[in-house]
C-alpha cells in the first residue's frame, strides 16, 4: 500500500495545519518571499488544498478576514524564524515545537551542529506528515525527534523520555496553538514549560489579539479555524509572562509587517492592543 493510500486525511483542529502550509506555499512562490518553505506545497497537496482551496467569499468583511489571517501566518512565521536564529546564535541547541503540525523548520532552516529539534503533536498529524516526508525524500538538517502525545496529557514526561534535557536551555515555540486552548489549559502549558526551562531558555508565542473572537469567530463557518478559537491574549502579555518567570517583549502583527516591508494596507479599526507576537527569555 502506498503512502497516499495509507495517509489519514486531516480533520479537526490539526487540519488547520494544512491550511497554514498552503499559505506558506503561496508565500514561497513570491519573488520577495519572507521565507522559503519547499515542503509546504507537498503538505497542502496531500491535504487536498493545492492547487486550489475554497474561493474567497463574496462578503467583503469575510474576504478581508480571510486575507488578514493569511497575512498573519506569513508574518508570524518570519517572526519565529528570526527568533529561532537568534536562539541558535546564543548557543541554544534544544528546540521544542509544541503542536508542531506541518512545521518544516527542521528541514528548511540551517541549524548548528548538535541541535536537537523535538516536534510535539498527536499521532495523526505526525503520521500524516511522515508519509509526506517519505514521499518527498526530505532530509532534516538537525536531529529531529517526534513526540506523539496530546498536549492535554503528560507531554513533559513524553518529552523527557524522548531525550529532552530540562537542565539545558531550550527554545520553545507555540505557533498558532494557544488560541485553540481554553485559558486554564494555556496557564497549565506555561507552567509546564517554565518548570522545564533552564535559565537563558527562550520562547516564542503567538496569541490571539484582544477582540479576535468577536471579529473572526462570531460568524465563522462550522469546521473553520476561527470556529475553533477559544482564547485571546491577556491585556498585559508581558506582565502575564513575568508572572511565569519570563522577560517578554510583545509586538503587533502590524508593527512586524511594516518592519519586514509588508505593511498592512488597511488602517487599524481600533486602537492597537499589546502585541500578539511574543519573544521571551527565562530569568
Amino acid at each position: 500500500m502506498t503512502d497516499e493510500q495509507e495517509r489519514v486525511q486531516p480533520s479537526g483542529v490539526w487540519a488547520t495545519a494544512v491550511g497554514v502550509a498552503r499559505v506558506r506555499a503561496l508565500e514561497t512562490e513570491r519573488d520577495d518571499a519572507l521565507f522559503r518553505d519547499p515542503l509546504a506545497r507537498a503538505f497542502a497537496t496531500a491535504g487536498g488544498l493545492w492547487p486550489s482551496s475554497a474561493p474567497l467569499p463574496d462578503d467583503e468583511g469575510a474576504r478581508r478576514r480571510r486575507l488578514a489571517v493569511s497575512a498573519s501566518i506569513v508574518i508570524r512565521t518570519k517572526f519565529l524564524d528570526d527568533l529561532l536564529q537568534r536562539a541558535s546564535a546564543s548557543g541554544i541547541r534544544q528546540v521544542v515545537l509544541l503542536g508542531a503540525g506541518m512545521d518544516s523548520r527542521a528541514f528548511r532552516m540551517d541549524w548548528p551542529e548538535g541541535t536537537r529539534l523535538f516536534e510535539v503533536d498527536t499521532a495523526a498529524p505526525l503520521d500524516f506528515k511522515a508519509s509526506v516526508l517519505r514521499q518527498e525524500r526530505a532530509v532534516a538538517r538537525c536531529e529531529r525527534i517526534t513526540v506523539a502525545v496530546d498536549l492535554r496529557a503528560d507531554w513533559p514526561g513524553a518529552l523527557v523520555a524522548a531525550g529532552h534535557d530540562p537542565a539545558a536551555p531550550t527554545v520553545w515555540i507555540a505557533e498558532g496553538l494557544l488560541i485553540y486552548l481554553p485559558e486554564d489549559a494555556v496557564e497549565l502549558l506555561l507552567t509546564r514549560i517554565g518548570a522545564r526551562s533552564a535559565a537563558g531558555s527562550r520562547m516564542g508565542l503567538t496569541l490571539g489579539s484582544r477582540g479576535v473572537l468577536d471579529r473572526f469567530g462570531a460568524n465563522a463557518a462550522p469546521g473553520s479555524a476561527a470556529s475553533m478559537w477559544v482564547s485571546e491574549m491577556p491585556d498585559d502579555p508581558a506582565g502575564w509572562l513575568a508572572g511565569h518567570g519570563w522577560e517578554a517583549d510583545s509586538h503587533t502583527l502590524r508593527e512586524r509587517a511594516a518592519a519586514y516591508g509588508r505593511p498592512f494596507n488597511t488602517p487599524p479599526r481600533r486602537e492597537e492592543q499589546p502585541g500578539g507576537l511574543i519573544s521571551a527569555v527565562r530569568r
